[in-house]
C-alpha cells in the first residue's frame, strides 16, 4: 500500500479522512512543500464528490495521499478501513495512483500546532501534515 510516487508527479492533493470531516491540503514534489486547503463536510454526501471535483478540477493534482489511521500497535480498525475505501474511490473516481501514508500522531500534532483555529480547521492542517509525512519520506 505504501508506494513511491513517479518522478513525473508534481502536484498532490493529501486528505485527513474522517466519517464528519475530510482535510484537504496541496503540496509540490519539486518543493516538498505542503498547505492546509479546506475541510469538505460529510464524505457520503453527494455534495461532498461535487466539492471535491471542483479541487480536482482546480488544482490538476498528479495523485494524492491519504492518511491512514492505523491503531497504536498498527492494526487496521474502522476508521482505516474506511479510509481505504475513501482511497480506492479515488482510484476510481479520477484515475489517478493513491498512496497510503501512516497518519499516526498527525491528528495529536495538528492540534499542537493550531491550536487557535476551529476544530474542523486543523483537519486541514492534518492533511497538510500527513502530506509532509510524505513529501518528507520519499527524500530520505
Amino acid at each position: 500500500m505504501n508506494m513511491t510516487i513517479g518522478a513525473g508527479w508534481r502536484t498532490l492533493l493529501g486528505f485527513d479522512y474522517g466519517t464528519r470531516r475530510v482535510g484537504v491540503a496541496a503540496g509540490q514534489t519539486v518543493t516538498s512543500s505542503a498547505s492546509p486547503l479546506t475541510v469538505l463536510n460529510n464524505p457520503a454526501s453527494v455534495d461532498f464528490w461535487q466539492q471535491l471535483d471542483k479541487l480536482v478540477a482546480e488544482w490538476r493534482p498528479d495523485g494524492f495521499i491519504v492518511g491512514m489511521p492505523l491503531h497504536a500497535d498498527g492494526s487496521v480498525g474502522r476508521i482505516a478501513q474506511a479510509a481505504a475505501a475513501f482511497a480506492g474511490e479515488l482510484t476510481a473516481r479520477y484515475g489517478l495512483q493513491v498512496i497510503s501514508v501512516d497518519e499516526r500522531l498527525t491528528s495529536w500534532e495538528a492540534d499542537q500546532l493550531a491550536r487557535d483555529l476551529p476544530a474542523a480547521r486543523r483537519d486541514a492542517v492534518a492533511a497538510s501534515l500527513i502530506l509532509m509525512t510524505y513529501l518528507e519520506g520519499r527524500s530520505a
